[in-house]
């Protein structure tokens, strides 16, 4: 059971938190209606994501068992029988969409496009370099997207935009990291990597922290998100974002440990920090005007 229960990985579900922000934004948080239905997307993309990792450690076990950390993953160490392990994602895949669909059929239909979309992810997207951190990316932009699509609220270009170059900047720093391992131990753990050099991949994430930093500040100071949120002093949050990813740059640069951002996030405690801050920071300045 505890084999089954790490072979779903419910410690990635903080990722499906992104389904909240929405709600968040619009100024909503407080509304039950609204977060009852943002819950009900969370839950259904957290079962959907738990089927997809079955599904992509069933494609990997060979290439994992290659890997100093994933080698312990319940079916490249043999501890699930790669039948169950199927038989499961099935049920939570076929569950959740039947769960989504009587729910919100949007909901649905976004649900399986996620599934499809990471199947090719397992199958081919993961060997393409590039593409394959594009694909992770977008992943979270469908999150939102779910959060929006439950609650009927619209998404403002700017969350989609800052959403996916955060996204696009952890992945870049996951795939440094297996990049590192084939350098020094000579465990070449995906085929990918003949895409990425270091130098290469150094360059992408400090250009994707540039522009992940630049745009969160013109957000700030956007004279629309302003007049929305209501405060002229979201400039305030600034701080956190930019010392959490100077952080991250930290960990993945100097402390070479960027293998798991959910790891990160749960573990590090300057990340914690600064993301602590900035949601009681941009909380209060939207919600209580201060």
């Amino acid at each position: 059971m505890l084999a089954m229960i790490r072979l779903l990985r419910p410690h990635q579900y903080v990722k499906n938190l992104f389904v909240f922000l929405p709600v968040f934004f619009a100024l909503q948080i407080f509304e039950l209606g609204h977060l009852v239905e943002a819950t009900v997307a969370f839950l259904c993309f957290s079962a959907v994501a738990s089927a997809h990792y079955v599904f992509n450690d069933y494609m990997d076990r060979e290439e994992d068992r290659k890997h100093p950390t994933k080698k312990n993953r319940p079916l490249a160490a043999g501890t699930v029988r790669p039948g169950l392990a199927l038989s499961v994602a099935a049920v939570l895949f076929c569950g959740a969409t039947l769960a989504a669909w009587l729910f919100s059929y949007r909901l649905g239909l976004l649900l399986l496009f996620y599934l499809l979309l990471n199947v090719a992810y397992s199958v081919k997207l993961k060997h393409l370099a590039v593409l394959d951190v594009m694909t992770i990316a977008f992943g979270f932009v469908l999150r939102l997207m779910a959060g929006s699509v439950v609650t009927g609220i619209p998404l403002s270009p700017w969350i989609v935009v800052i959403t996916f170059l955060l996204a696009l900047f952890l992945a870049l720093a996951k795939r440094r990291d297996d990049v590192l391992i084939f350098i020094e131990k000579g465990e070449r753990t995906r085929p990918v990597i003949d895409g990425y050099n270091l130098e290469f991949l150094n360059a992408a994430m400090v250009l994707g922290a540039s522009i992940t930093i630049v745009g969160y500040i013109m957000y700030t100071l956007s004279p629309a998100v302003v007049d929305r949120l209501g405060s002229d002093r979201l400039y305030l949050t600034v701080f956190f974002v930019i010392g959490g990813i100077m952080r991250y740059l930290q960990i993945t640069f100097v402390e070479k440990r960027s293998g798991s951002p959910t790891e990160i996030l749960l573990k590090d405690g300057m990340i914690q920090l600064s993301l602590a801050g900035w949601i009681l920071t941009f909380a209060a300045l939207i919600y209580m005007h201060l």
